[in-house]
């Protein structure tokens, strides 16, 4: 009797034994097709199904917690891009080049060790309207899209609504892609030169059900071989961050600006300026646009971006949408309405995409 109150005990415990650990599959799938005009010096249009981005980059991921006891947790992420136009992995190549890190979290916060987000990601997420949208903020700076680091130590906190966070990797991109902002071929932890490919960022936000204003600072460092110019571990790459953003009853409107110090760019220094704004028409269908500037100090290269997406959602999961975008180049600034395809120096392009997006 005594072993069959035992087995009995331990069949009871089997589903807290179960829940003590929980591990969630998670993704997106986002692409359509798109049309952009004035490709290259023959000015020709070109129409594509894409594969990087829709309105977010193409994703999957595992993600779990197991409950340690006292308020402390482990954490986990792996999450892999891909192009859904392929199938084949994005940010280089990576099999998990989004995100792969390991962490415990309390209510001090969370550390966390390996592939992640710089706290720059974190500054302008709530406020830069449109986010990673074909026609957007990554078009104009690649950094919005591409902005981890390998070998990184992370901690982010958040204490009666102020959140403050830091990262530091010992090299910060390890993947040789290039030239291509999908991996910059700067493996650091070099024994004989401890600067080499090292990053570090820094937040400070704070938010309320309604509105919130954050700041923060990354810097990238060279190394041998690097691509992007920064071929020495004295180059370094700088941003600097202020934002905010408002929510009202069927509206939120966002803005912010970027400052960058590039060494290993022949016009180093830059601001990108932005704002937007999100209105819900309906409960499912919903308008989103936003302006941007991208101005190049101490020359006539600059560019404006405006870009406009329409959604309906048909559920939580599934949504449609049209998206254009029109870029106006001046000076020799040569960039792409969607970052991919650039027209020839100084002249402008217009670009337009219908796409269809699911979560699962």
């Amino acid at each position: 009797m005594k072993l069959v109150r035992l087995v009995a005990a331990a069949v009871a415990l089997l589903p807290v034994l179960a829940t003590a650990q929980s591990v969630t599959l998670y993704g997106v799938i986002d692409t359509g097709m798109e049309y952009v005009n004035n490709v290259g010096s023959a000015k020709n249009g070109v129409a594509r199904l894409m594969g990087n981005t829709g309105t977010v980059p193409s994703r999957w991921g595992l993600r779990g917690t197991e409950d340690l006891g006292g308020g402390l947790k482990s954490i986990f992420v792996l999450e892999s891009g891909f192009f859904p136009d392929s199938g084949s992995s994005s940010m280089g190549g990576r099999l998990f080049g989004r995100q792969a890190f390991v962490g415990l979290n309390g209510a001090w916060g969370q550390v966390a060790f390996g592939r992640q987000v710089t706290m720059l990601y974190w500054s302008y997420l709530d406020s830069d309207i449109l986010g990673a949208n074909i026609f957007g903020s990554s078009s104009l700076d690649s950094y919005m899209t591409f902005g981890r680091a390998d070998n990184a130590v992370s901690y982010k906190g958040t204490f009666n609504g102020l959140t403050v966070g830091a990262t530091y990797s010992f090299g910060r991109d390890t993947v040789n892609a290039g030239p291509s902002p999908a991996g910059t071929n700067c493996a650091g932890e070099n024994p004989a030169d401890s600067r080499t490919c090292r990053e570090w960022s820094a937040l400070l936000q704070y938010q309320t059900a309604w509105w919130g204003v954050a700041a923060a600072y990354d810097e990238n460092r060279g190394g041998p071989g690097a691509f992007g110019g920064l071929v020495r571990s004295n180059m370094t790459d700088k941003r600097a961050t202020a934002t905010a953003y408002a929510i009202f009853d069927k509206a939120k409107v966002g803005a912010g600006v970027i400052w960058r110090n590039n060494d290993g760019s022949s016009t180093p220094r830059s601001d990108l300026w932005y704002v937007g704004a999100a209105y819900d028409i309906t409960p499912a269908f919903t308008l989103a646009g936003q302006a941007y500037l991208l101005r190049f100090h101490d020359t006539s290269n600059k560019a404006w971006l405006f870009a406009l997406r329409a959604s309906y959602a048909f559920t939580k999961r599934t949504l449609v949408y049209a998206t254009t975008g029109y870029i106006n180049n001046r000076g020799q600034s040569a960039i792409a309405v969607d970052g991919a395809t650039p027209p020839p120096p100084g002249v402008s392009q217009l670009g337009g995409m219908l796409g269809i997006k699911h979560v699962f």
